[in-house]
């Protein structure tokens, strides 16, 4: 396993973070363990969650994930200093009206629900899940400093963020002398691309963030699951990858395929976590398998060498159009 340094925090993590949204969603506590356990074994040790995993299955309260993992840790006696552990707060969570948002009192409640979920007294890298705009910046940010110095947060992340909304934060921390955001969690893939590209990326290659992007695999498209003119196959996440389904997307497949043939047998999802990997302002790419089948593919992403005009085909294919829907 390569590991790189996240952003400017002396940190170092694994490659692939692995995402954990599916636990508690489609795979069980059993299955989800089981995948925590072989990625600690292949040498992942950053572990992405949030405390809303995930509440839009029907029963699910939220919390889920975070319990999983921290029944995983404690269960397997895991060295807590082994795992890098990132969550994420903002959603809502409960009926109280305050059980939302990035207020000082929502901040300092959830973080003690967190910790309490996964049986541990720090987490590594806390995370706003998105924007808060009833908030002020700098009352978020003061809470987050706060939870730093009190030792039950490392570094403070976001994702989601606009270019304008992190460049924000950033000002905000460096007048008024407190931590910073050292992360940004983008959704960007090989087919949503403009949005980070075109507004974030030079801000987190300027000022050292750390970038470790959401749906590498575009919700399953980019797995080759799904293909144009043929009977897809139906998944709780199904829905949520029809939206790639155009003209220009369904070509890039067939350039994968040609691509992965050439490169000795690769699968698509293994070329679209590489072609994250070889950007050097990308710190790991959140995979988020629900079986040790679809680890072990996203694992060998890391074997995976593209060479410049690999890069280029898939750029090619890959960039910005305005098909509709087919």
């Amino acid at each position: 396993m390569e590991y790189r340094y996240l952003g400017k925090t002396g940190l170092k993590v694994s490659g692939l973070c692995l995402g954990t949204m599916q636990f508690g969603w489609t795979a069980d506590e059993p299955a989800s363990q089981k995948i925590l356990s072989a990625s600690l074994d292949a040498g992942i040790n950053f572990i992405d969650t949030a405390n809303v995993y995930s509440k839009w299955v029907e029963g699910n309260p939220g919390g889920v994930s975070e319990t999983i993992i921290g029944n995983w840790m404690k269960a397997s006696s895991i060295p807590r200093e082994k795992v890098v552990l990132a969550t994420k707060v903002r959603g809502k969570m409960g009926d109280d009206p305050n059980s939302e948002g990035l207020s000082r009192k929502h901040i300092l409640k959830a973080v003690e629900d967190s910790l309490r979920r996964l049986q541990t007294d720090y987490i590594d890298l806390y995370q706003t899940h998105f924007m808060d705009e009833n908030t002020p910046m700098e009352v978020t940010l003061s809470t987050l400093d706060d939870l730093i110095h009190q030792g039950k947060v490392r570094y403070a992340g976001c994702s989601n963020y606009p270019a304008w909304r992190l460049m924000e934060a950033l000002w905000v921390s460096d007048v008024k002398h407190i931590h910073r955001f050292e992360t940004l969690q983008p959704h960007y893939n090989l087919v949503h691309r403009q949005e980070f590209e075109e507004q974030s990326q030079d801000v987190c290659c300027k000022y050292g963030l750390g970038v470790i992007p959401y749906s590498p695999l575009a919700a399953g498209f980019l797995t080759g699951k799904y293909r144009k003119d043929r009977n897809n196959p139906g998944s709780p996440r199904a829905g949520r990858a029809k939206k790639y389904f155009n003209n220009q997307n369904w070509d890039l497949l067939d350039v994968m395929d040609i691509l992965g043939k050439d490169l000795g047998g690769c699968s698509v999802s293994q070329l679209a976590l590489a072609w994250l990997l070889a950007n050097p302002v990308i710190t790991s790419p959140i995979i988020g398998p629900r079986s040790l089948e679809q680890l072990e593919d996203n694992l060998a992403a890391m074997e995976i060498n593209l060479s410049q005009e690999a890069l280029q085909a898939l750029n090619n294919a890959s960039s910005q159009s305005t098909d509709k829907v087919t």
